[in-house]
């Protein structure tokens, strides 16, 4: 598995990837303002965790119709 520059493409401009990232402004906000207990922990792993799914999601797909195209 290796990125191609459509790939590369894909995942920067995938609406689930900056979805993800973006939702991570509140994990940010909560940070700076909320309590540090084991809640924020919790909230920055799941937000780690979403990132990942969503590129994960999308080099697959992309590996997917790579193969299609071939």
């Amino acid at each position: 598995m290796y990125l191609q520059g459509g790939t590369v493409r894909r995942l920067i401009f995938n609406t689930t990837l900056l979805s993800a990232i973006f939702g991570g402004w509140g994990t940010v906000q909560a940070t700076r303002k909320g309590p540090r207990d084991w809640r924020l922990a919790l909230m920055w792993i799941s937000w780690g965790l979403t990132v990942a799914i969503a590129v994960g999601t999308v080099v697959k797909d992309s590996n997917g119709s790579a193969k299609l195209e071939d």
